[in-house]
């Protein structure tokens, strides 16, 4: 299968389950309105919203790719890995997943006791007031601190307030990359990782994080994603090819205002890429319906053009 489809595809999603602002059923419907037709919902660290994002999806015609983004902490740093077409139901995965979620509320408490020493009060129970279901991430946090005038928006608060080195930064152990892996693959899953360009960890551990990943059973790293560049597309590309990775894209969407770029609206994966849904039968059914009956005589330069012009 050529790097291009027909229709948008959008593997990095969030919902009310983490810290998305749509519930899993809105943002299906959200993405069926912009015309994505390939969905993964990928709330951080839970599968609870897949089963209700599933009903709906099945109701407008969305192929709902069950996801999973679960935090790991690599050389004691933070990482995102994907896990996408995971088994929500395999019990590994489930409390693997139950695990990291109960460490969040110890991180939480850091964060808003760090927060009050420079007397910022109340961001506890303000940013679990924006958790509506439960899960608190440092989104929430970032949500109480706009609302309250601390920052004129959320990527102003996470530069003054939550990254290493300020006051409501607090170094957690996550699960591990191993750890993540075992649960991902185990469930059937396909291991990506999320957003590599966000990760400030320099050419060396770079190579050294997709050396390590490849080796334990990584499938792809997202190319084309919302908080990368165009030439980040370019230089994840290239490595991907370099480790005989798949290629993966997402919008990495959390919601009206607070998301990088809109579903449907991806550019497509760089040519050479291959894609992490090369081999998936729904994505190929997909593709075949979507095509005219005269697909066949269509060149791969006729087909990135109607790309384009979905995407964008």
């Amino acid at each position: 299968m050529p790097s291009v489809t027909p229709f948008p595809i959008d593997l990095h999603s969030h919902s009310t389950v983490s810290d998305g602002l749509l519930s899993p059923a809105a943002l299906v419907e959200h993405a069926a309105a912009q015309g994505v037709r390939v969905l993964a919902l990928t709330d951080h660290d839970d599968v609870a919203g897949l089963a209700e994002a599933g009903e709906v999806a099945a109701r407008l015609g969305v192929q709902l790719i069950a996801g999973v983004e679960i935090s790991v902490t690599w050389r004691r740093r933070t990482l995102h890995i994907l896990g996408l077409k995971v088994d929500p139901e395999h019990a590994p995965l489930r409390e693997g997943l139950a695990a990291i979620r109960a460490g969040r509320h110890t991180r939480a408490q850091g964060m808003a006791d760090g927060l009050s020493r420079i007397g910022v009060h109340g961001s506890l129970e303000g940013a679990y007031q924006h958790a509506k279901q439960g899960i608190i991430s440092r989104s929430h946090f970032a949500r109480f601190l706009v609302e309250h005038g601390h920052a004129k928006d959320i990527r102003a608060v996470f530069k003054h307030f939550l990254v290493k080195g300020k006051p409501g930064y607090i170094e957690h152990q996550w699960a591990t990359l191993e750890q993540a892996m075992g649960w991902i693959l185990g469930s059937g899953g396909v291991a990506v990782i999320a957003h590599p360009g966000r990760y400030d960890l320099g050419r060396t551990n770079m190579l050294l994080l997709l050396e390590e990943f490849r080796a334990l059973g990584g499938t792809a790293i997202e190319v084309v994603t919302g908080s990368h560049s165009v030439d980040q597309y370019a230089e994840f590309a290239k490595l991907a090819h370099q480790f005989d990775l798949a290629a993966s894209l997402g919008s990495d969407y959390h919601g009206p205002g607070h998301t990088y770029i809109e579903m449907g609206r991806l550019p497509a994966l760089p040519a050479k890429c291959r894609p992490v849904w090369q081999d998936w039968p729904e994505v190929a059914e997909l593709s075949a319906a979507a095509l005219p009956d005269s697909a066949s005589t269509l060149n791969t330069a006729t087909l990135a053009a109607a790309v384009t012009a979905v995407t964008h």
